[in-house]
């Protein structure tokens, strides 16, 4: 008999009761025809009834564990699906039902494909977050200065609890600071940089050298990427800071030197030649530390040559200063006589001349001094000039009037002799200016007294003052009039006495007459009356002291050439005593007769 078999499609229970039905029949009839015992056959049957349960108890606990399997599946699911939710910081999935029905294979099957799309956007966010949080450490080490620096993104531990796009973004926002500051140091650096390289171009070093020991990776030639970290940029500023000191310092000396190579050109009146091999570093002068950016403009050489030619000038100072010295000297005494004023002592110059020689004397201030005196001797020099032009005028006039006064003493003047016309027209042009005199004088006299006040000193002409040589010309020109009177009256007593005498000769002997005339003649007053005695006398002492009329108005300034060199401080009551003193000696000694 053979195996049962169940139609296709019927799978169910009834289907396995009736083929067990149909299998037991089948079993009866066997046991039939065999005449099995009914006792074995409830045997049979009974073990029958224990396996069928044994197999169904089997499948059903399979069945049981299959379902609690794909329910722990359905729940992990769930669970990893709402942890990714989080994690990724969404709250739901679109397409995604809220609730989910149907069977447990139903339910997932529905899940699944949320859970592995959710799975791919964890995985590309987690390379998000790594990637930017990589570029972060790469660029938080390259600030650090780490030289080293592993930029594979598996070191990169990702926090993947947190991988929402708000944490995402502060990542970015990090990263973007951590840009911008890379940036700012990147710019920093090549400001120090380019701040090297033109210090080192002005002071005339080795730009590359000095980056260089900063740091390796600061130079080009290096090939790696630059340090950017805190040490680096304090160490490129201090750098910066000492190359800018050392401009300072050097232009500071260089001003120094271009000072004393200024003052010693002044001093020793240095050509322009000499000057213009160092007017580049006379230009430096002017400008300031932030000005100056030339290259090679504050080299050691350049000062080293400046200092060379500030030692050699200063070698060759002492003996110029001398010569300089001198001629300035010279140029003071030329205005001074120029002008008739009076002129420095020889010993004082003498001690500054020794104070040359042994270097003991600040030369600027010795030339500058001098050079004070010479314009104060000049703007004094301005001021005397009107007076000089009227003293000039005086001292002619004068002269031609001492000439005038030996001309009229002269009695062969009108005989006819060579020449004699001549000096008859220069007496005649001589008398004019002498009418002039005293007017001449007199504005004179203004001006010196106007001068002197404002100037509040007296006006001295070759160390004598003007106004006592004024008023002692017009006592003595005062006096020579008042003796010209004298004289005139003398000669009218004189004639009046020829006149008596030739009356009183008329009345005696011929003899007696011509005695008496032979006597006048020959000088001889014994017999004359006193009052005729007294009148020779006077003609005779007034004749003998001619000379010294002459003389007299140029006493003072005899005086004072010989007492020239010294310094003449006019005392209160000098012009006083001055005219009591010419008024003495005009008493004593009587002018010559005018015409």
């Amino acid at each position: 008999m053979g195996s049962f078999q169940a139609p296709p499609g019927m799978r169910s229970s009834a289907l396995l009761e009736t083929s067990c039905g149909y299998l037991l029949q089948e079993l009866q009839m066997i046991w039939n025809e065999v005449g099995e015992d009914q006792s074995e056959r409830e045997k049979v049957l009974l073990e029958l009834e224990q396996e069928c349960l044994e197999v169904y108890r089997r499948k059903v606990d399979r069945a049981n564990m299959s379902r609690a399997r794909l329910h722990q599946e359905l729940a992990e699911s769930e669970a990893g699906f709402t942890h990714l939710l989080l994690s990724l910081g969404e709250r739901s999935l679109p397409g995604r039902p809220e609730k989910m029905s149907g069977t447990i294979k139903q339910q997932l099957d529905s899940i699944t494909p949320a859970l592995r799309e959710m799975r791919l956007r964890k995985e590309e966010r987690v390379n998000q977050f790594r990637a930017v949080q990589g570029q972060i450490q790469k660029i938080s080490a390259e600030i650090a200065g780490q030289s080293e620096y592993d930029d594979s993104i598996t070191n990169v531990k990702v926090n993947e609890n947190d991988l929402s796009l708000k944490k995402l973004e502060e990542y970015q926002n990090e990263l973007q600071r951590l840009h911008n500051e890379k940036n700012n140091r990147l710019q920093q650096v090549e400001k120090y940089i380019a701040a090297v390289h033109d210090l080192s171009a002005t002071l005339g070093m080795e730009s590359s050298m000095i980056i260089t020991k900063v740091h390796p990776s600061l130079n080009e030639l290096c090939g790696i990427s630059k340090n950017i970290s805190d040490s680096i940029l304090a160490k490129l500023n201090s750098t910066v800071e000492s190359l800018q000191e050392e401009k300072q310092k050097r232009l500071e000396k260089l001003h120094q030197l271009c000072k004393a190579l200024k003052n010693l050109w002044s001093l020793m009146d240095t050509s322009y030649g000499d000057r213009y091999l160092f007017s580049h570093v006379i230009d430096q002068l002017s400008v300031s530390s932030a000005e100056v950016s030339d290259p090679g403009s504050l080299t050691l050489d350049i000062i080293q040559q400046a200092e060379a030619e500030v030692k050699r000038l200063d070698q060759l100072k002492a003996s110029k200063m001398k010569e300089l010295f001198l001629k300035k000297q010279n140029e003071l005494e030329e205005i001074c006589n120029k002008s008739h004023m009076e002129i420095p002592s020889r010993s004082e110059m003498e001690n500054i001349l020794n104070l040359i020689n042994t270097g003991e004397i600040d030369y600027a201030e010795l030339l500058m001094s001098i050079d004070e005196q010479i314009s104060r001797a000049k703007e004094e020099a301005s001021s005397r000039k009107s007076i000089m032009k009227k003293v000039e005028k005086w001292i002619l006039a004068r002269d031609e009037e001492r000439w005038l006064e030996e001309y009229s003493m002269d009695e062969n003047r009108y005989s006819v002799s060579r020449g004699a016309h001549r000096n008859l027209r220069r007496a005649e042009r001589a008398r004019v200016t002498v009418n002039k005199i005293p007017a001449l004088v007199d504005s004179l006299i203004a001006k010196t007294k106007s001068w002197e006040e404002e100037r509040r000193k007296v006006f001295l002409y070759d160390e004598v003052p003007l106004l006592a040589m004024l008023e002692e010309y017009n006592l003595s020109r005062q006096e020579r009039e008042e003796e010209k009177q004298r004289q005139r009256q003398i000669k009218k007593v004189q004639s009046q006495v020829v006149v008596e005498q030739q009356n009183f000769t008329t009345s005696r002997p011929s003899t007696s007459n011509r005695r008496l005339s032979n006597k006048s003649l020959n000088g001889g007053f014994g017999n004359a009356s006193p009052l005729n005695r007294r009148l020779s006398l006077s003609i005779q002492q007034l004749g003998s002291n001619g000379k010294n009329s002459v003389s007299l108005g140029t006493s003072f300034i005899k005086e004072g050439k010989k007492e020239q060199g010294k310094r003449i401080f006019p005392r209160p009551n000098f012009t006083s005593q001055l005219r009591d003193d010419t008024a003495s000696v005009v008493s004593t000694f009587s002018g010559p007769l005018s015409p």
